[in-house]
């Protein structure tokens, strides 16, 4: 399953923020790599520069590549509503996400392996396909044998109080997608419309 596996604090430094979460070393350089650090004096970014950048930052976010995010903005150009809404809609209720949403797993490159490893249940079957579109309704829980995982015992452990746009069972290790989040709900601090007007020209 093709994925990056890059360096991340290198990642998080290109966009100026922490896409990946805390980060120590993010901290100690907050400045945008490369030889000259500090010094280098950067050219003003083009219109293109600055959508292209925003679409880069989504894929690395949520950790998707290109392939995979062209289609599921097709598919949500085909959708009513706004595009770009549409868009961070379908790629939240990505299975892999929601996994990390509800606290299973404390990232998403740690959602997305407890999927591939069959960790996982959607309605009671076991899927292993992370880019799987949940829809409002679906129950996603942990494989009865892999509750006791450390990775995951650990994750839930620290579990914040959730999103209102999902359900949490603790005793039984599930959760239900109750429905697509509004945009003003999902944290990620993307401009959705300049991956639209990227996408667009």
């Amino acid at each position: 399953m093709a994925r990056y596996t890059g360096p991340r604090t290198k990642i998080s430094r290109k966009f100026g923020e922490q896409i990946y979460g805390p980060d120590k070393y993010y901290e100690k350089k907050s400045y945008p790599p490369g030889q000259h650090g500090l010094n280098k004096r950067r050219k003003k970014a083009s219109e293109y520069g600055i959508q292209l950048a925003e679409k880069q930052k989504a894929k690395y976010t949520y950790g998707i590549l290109e392939k995979q995010f062209r289609n599921t903005f097709h598919k949500a150009s085909k959708k009513k509503g706004i595009t770009g809404e549409v868009l961070l809609q379908l790629i939240e209720s990505r299975l892999d996400n929601v996994v990390y949403r509800l606290g299973i797993s404390p990232s998403r490159a740690g959602a997305r392996q407890l999927v591939s490893h069959r960790h996982i249940l959607v309605n009671g079957k076991i899927t292993n396909i992370p880019s799987m579109l949940v829809r409002p309704g679906d129950v996603v829980a942990v494989r009865e044998r892999s509750k006791s995982l450390e990775a995951v015992t650990e994750s839930l452990a620290s579990r914040s109080s959730g999103f209102s746009w999902l359900e949490w069972d603790e005793e039984k290790f599930a959760g239900k997608f109750l429905n697509y989040p509004e945009r003003e709900e999902i944290p990620e601090n993307i401009n959705e419309q300049l991956i639209v007007e990227l996408y667009s020209k």
